[in-house]
């Protein structure tokens, strides 16, 4: 059994008052609030004030006076968290200070991957929410799988969640117009781009895994020892995918894409796997929506798509050569150009099950 977080248990929660509809305060003052006093949770409750805000405040805090960082916001708020951990000195110890995740943004991929892997049925909105308050109240800590990111200009960011190119990619920035109606923003952002869907020219590569092959813990800070220079080819034994014409690119190492998108059905938070998919042009519009109407229910891989391609990676090496486009990582746009990534199996731990 999973060691619980110690009690009693000092957590800090960081909610970002304008994440989603603009509700997670209330949420948490109508939901959440008794909960944690009738488990007799202390906390402290810090409202972020600006962007990075998160980030800079983990990175000096004294985190010996916390047992748990827990952030009720979208997945951006948890992207700043993970980074300001891992730039501070003591990143080692930092990094495994368990971190909890309760919905109150509007894309709320890990919540609903935590519920996923709880076993749960599926769950939205504030059925979502109590089912991650119940299990901060129980506090059982798991493994958290992060992937190490470099992009062109030398940056170095990890990432919980995913790293998009194409059209997952544009629906995250388009999606984020119609941020106030919810979760349902990324039906409309999907709809939106449909109608103007693009094929990308670029490069892709991946390190297959292989079966078995158990993850070797790190040592200080954790190098990407799978990786080589941007600037040098990939080695032997890398495959490089022979077509340059992609609609999209997804690498994701968790369940959900958001909470409706059941991306990866068999993922664990710490199964120590990239999961890659790709879809290469030529691909119809109405082909493409069926592809994600599809991954509501997790049947995305069952559609039989001939243009859809799934992979277990453990590093990948994306280069657009398209002028024009985005790459995310975990839903924030980050600079456009050649990118890789590596994973580091059970860097993090994480509050769920």
């Amino acid at each position: 059994p999973r060691p619980p977080v110690r009690r009693p248990c000092r957590v800090m929660i960081l909610v970002n008052p304008l994440s989603g509809r603009g509700q997670a305060l209330q949420l948490f003052t109508g939901h959440l609030q008794g909960m944690l006093t009738e488990a007799a949770i202390p906390y402290t409750l810090v409202i972020t004030e600006h962007q990075n805000h998160a980030r800079e405040l983990v990175k000096k805090a004294d985190l010996s006076q916390w047992d748990a960082l827990v952030i009720m916001s979208g997945d951006g708020l948890l992207f700043e968290v993970i980074n300001g951990l891992m730039e501070r000195d003591d990143w080692q110890e930092a990094i495994q200070t368990p971190l909890g995740i309760l919905p109150g943004g509007s894309g709320n991929a890990l919540a609903a991957s935590v519920h996923h892997y709880s076993q749960s049925p599926p769950a939205w909105n504030e059925e979502l929410l109590l089912s991650c308050g119940f299990m901060l109240c129980k506090g059982l800590v798991g493994s958290l799988d992060l992937v190490s990111i470099h992009l062109a200009s030398k940056q170095r960011i990890f990432s919980f969640l995913s790293l998009a190119w194409g059209f997952v990619a544009d629906v995250d920035i388009e999606s984020e117009k119609y941020r106030h109606v919810g979760a349902i923003r990324f039906l409309m952002g999907t709809l939106v781009r449909l109608a103007t869907l693009r094929v990308y020219q670029g490069r892709l590569a991946y390190l297959p895994l292989i079966p078995n092959s158990s993850p070797t813990h790190k040592p200080h800070p954790p190098p990407d020892s799978l990786l080589p220079g941007l600037d040098q080819p990939v080695p032997e034994s890398w495959t490089v995918v022979k077509t340059e014409d992609f609609v999209l690119v997804l690498a994701i190492y968790q369940s959900h894409l958001a909470e409706d998108l059941w991306a990866v059905p068999g993922a664990a938070a710490d199964d120590g796997i990239i999961h890659l998919f790709y879809v290469t042009g030529g691909i119809s519009r109405p082909a493409l929506l069926r592809l994600f109407l599809a991954m509501e229910k997790g049947a995305h891989l069952a559609c039989g798509c001939p243009h859809l391609v799934y992979e277990k990676v453990r590093a990948l090496r994306l280069e657009p050569i398209s002028r024009q486009g985005v790459i995310t990582v975990d839903g924030e746009t980050v600079e456009y150009g050649p990118v890789q990534a590596q994973i580091h199996p059970g860097l993090a731990r994480l509050i769920y099950g």
